[in-house]
C-alpha cells in the first residue's frame, strides 16, 4: 500500500492512499473462508458450499468492508508512526469511492493538524495572587464558632438563639382550645436554631421555664413529613395530617455555654502548640488563611489562564475539519448549528492544547499514587458530608480503590490531578504579583467577570 502525507498549510494536511489488490486480496479470501464454514445455502450444509458459489454471493460486499477495515487501520497506523499531531479523526474525501468491480483504488483523506505554538513559563510571566485579608472581625466569628463548637450545654433561663427547648406540645383547635383525641407530646423537644420560619423561631426567643408557646410544627419545617413525624412523635402519614397550631409548656432550656479561653480551651482547640489568648488569636487567624487557601488557589488558576492565553495570542486551528468530525461524533450537533456551538467548544480545545503544551515544557506526569492521592481525598469529604470525620484510613484506602475502579470517575480524577499539578508548576515557575483584598473586593472579581459575561 503506498500512502503519502502532505501539509496544506500549517493547521491542514492530506494524507493520500493507493490500495491494491494484494494488500486486501488474502483478507477478503480469508472472510470468505469464514462465511462458508458457517453458512448454509440451497442444498448445501455449512462447510460444504463452494467457494465460487460464496464468491458470487457475498465477494463484493466483503470486499468493500475488508478495504475499509484495512484503510481505517492504515491511516491511524500511518499517523502514529510519522508522529502527526492529528485533531480529531481523518475526514474522507467526498470523492472518494471503492467501485465494486475495480481492483485499485486511491483515497484521499483531509486531516487537521494540531498548530505549532510556545508556551512560555517563567519568571517574565506576571499574573495577579489575591490574597483575602483575614479581619479582626472575622477572626472574631471564628473564635465565636470554635468556643461553640467546645461549649457545654446546661441548663438556662431564658430560650437563646442556640437552645434546645424542652416541654409538652400540645394540638390546638383553631379556636385556641385544646384538641380533643388531639396530639399530646409529654416530652417533646424542638431547636429553634434549624426552623425554616424566622416567624416560628422568634415565637421562642425570650422565653423561660413555665412560659407557653402557641406555634405552628408544620411552619417551622416547611411540612416536611420526616421532621414533622420526628417532632410530633407520630408516623410520617400521620404527621401531615396536623397543619394547624400547637401549644409549647416549657418545662426545660437547655443552653450551649461557650467555652472559656483557658488553657484547657486552647489545648482542646489546637494542641499543645497554643498557651495564650495572643498564641490562640493567631491560630485562628492562620485557620482562617489556610481555610481561604482553596479559594485563591482558584481564582489564579482564572487569572493564570487570561494570562497565558494573552501571552500565547491567537492559535490557528483547522476549524472546518473539526466542524465535520464534531458533527459525525455529536447527534446533537448539524450543519445548522455547529457555527454557534463551536465557539465554545474550540475554546476549551485550544486551552486543552496549551494545557498539554505546559505539562510537557514543565515535565509534569500524572503517576497512579497522584491519582489514589486525590481518590482518598475525594473519599474524605464524601465520608465528611455525611457526619463522619474520624473514618479509619483502611475504610479510606479501600473506598478510593474502588472510585478509581470506575472508568469515568477515573477520568474526572486523572483531569483534576493533573489540573491541580499543572497550576501548582505555574505558580511556581512564574512572577506572583500579590494583591491583598477585602472578602467584598475578592467576591467582586467573580460578580464582574460573571456581569460581563452576560452582558
Amino acid at each position: 500500500m503506498k500512502i503519502d502525507y502532505a501539509k496544506t498549510n500549517d493547521v491542514l494536511g492530506e494524507i493520500t492512499m493507493v490500495v491494491e489488490e494484494s494488500d486486501y486480496a488474502d483478507r477478503v479470501k480469508k472472510q470468505l473462508k469464514e462465511i462458508g464454514k458457517k453458512h448454509a445455502e440451497p442444498g448445501f450444509r455449512p462447510g460444504h458450499v463452494p467457494a465460487g458459489l460464496i464468491a458470487k454471493k457475498y465477494g463484493k460486499a466483503v470486499k468493500y468492508d475488508e478495504i475499509n477495515k484495512l484503510v481505517g487501520e492504515a491511516i491511524f497506523d500511518y499517523i502514529k508512526e510519522n508522529d502527526i499531531n492529528v485533531l480529531g479523526n481523518p475526514v474522507p474525501d467526498k470523492a472518494n469511492a471503492i467501485n465494486e468491480d475495480a481492483t485499485e483504488f486511491t483515497l484521499k483523506f483531509k486531516v487537521g493538524v494540531a498548530p505549532e505554538f510556545e508556551v512560555k513559563i517563567d519568571k517574565d510571566l506576571h499574573i495577579p495572587y489575591y490574597k483575602i485579608n483575614v479581619t479582626d472581625e472575622m477572626v472574631g466569628r471564628q473564635d465565636e464558632a470554635l468556643r461553640r463548637r467546645f461549649g457545654k450545654q446546661e441548663p438556662g433561663e431564658e430560650v437563646d438563639a442556640t437552645a434546645l427547648v424542652k416541654g409538652v406540645i400540645t394540638e390546638l383547635n383553631a379556636d385556641g382550645t385544646v384538641k380533643e383525641d388531639g396530639i399530646v407530646v409529654e416530652n417533646g423537644i424542638v431547636a429553634p436554631q434549624y426552623f425554616k420560619s424566622d416567624d416560628q423561631r422568634q415565637l421562642f426567643l425570650g422565653k423561660h421555664v413555665g412560659d407557653s408557646i402557641v406555634f405552628n410544627p408544620a411552619a417551622t419545617c416547611e411540612s416536611n413529613p420526616t421532621e414533622l413525624s420526628s417532632m410530633l412523635n407520630v408516623s410520617k402519614e400521620e404527621a401531615e395530617k396536623h397543619q394547624g397550631d400547637f401549644r409549647f409548656d416549657v418545662k426545660e432550656i437547655i443552653v450551649l455555654k461557650p467555652a472559656e479561653l483557658n488553657e484547657e480551651f486552647f489545648k482542646e482547640a489546637f494542641g499543645d502548640t497554643v498557651k495564650d489568648e495572643a498564641g490562640y488569636r493567631e491560630a485562628v487567624k492562620k485557620m482562617i488563611e489556610s481555610s481561604l487557601t482553596g479559594d485563591q488557589n482558584y481564582r489564579f488558576t482564572i487569572d493564570a489562564e487570561k494570562a497565558i492565553r494573552n501571552e500565547v495570542g491567537e492559535i490557528a486551528l483547522p476549524d472546518e475539519v473539526l466542524k465535520e468530525f464534531l458533527i459525525a461524533q455529536n447527534e446533537a450537533l448539524n450543519a445548522d448549528n455547529i457555527d454557534a456551538e463551536y465557539g465554545q467548544i474550540r475554546e476549551q480545545l485550544v486551552w486543552d492544547l496549551e494545557k498539554d503544551k505546559m505539562m510537557r515544557s514543565l515535565d509534569i506526569k500524572v503517576e497512579d499514587e497522584d491519582l489514589l492521592n486525590t481518590s482518598r481525598l475525594m473519599a474524605r469529604n464524601q465520608f465528611a458530608q455525611y457526619g463522619m470525620t474520624n473514618v479509619p484510613e483502611d475504610a479510606v484506602e479501600h473506598y478510593a480503590n474502588e472510585i478509581l475502579k470506575d472508568e469515568k470517575a477515573r477520568n474526572t480524577i486523572y483531569r483534576q490531578t493533573s489540573d491541580m499539578k499543572l497550576f501548582n508548576a505555574i505558580r511556581e515557575a512564574v512572577s506572583l504579583d500579590e494583591k491583598e483584598v477585602s472578602v467584598d473586593e475578592f467576591n467582586e472579581l467573580f460578580r464582574a467577570e460573571a456581569e460581563a459575561a452576560n452582558a
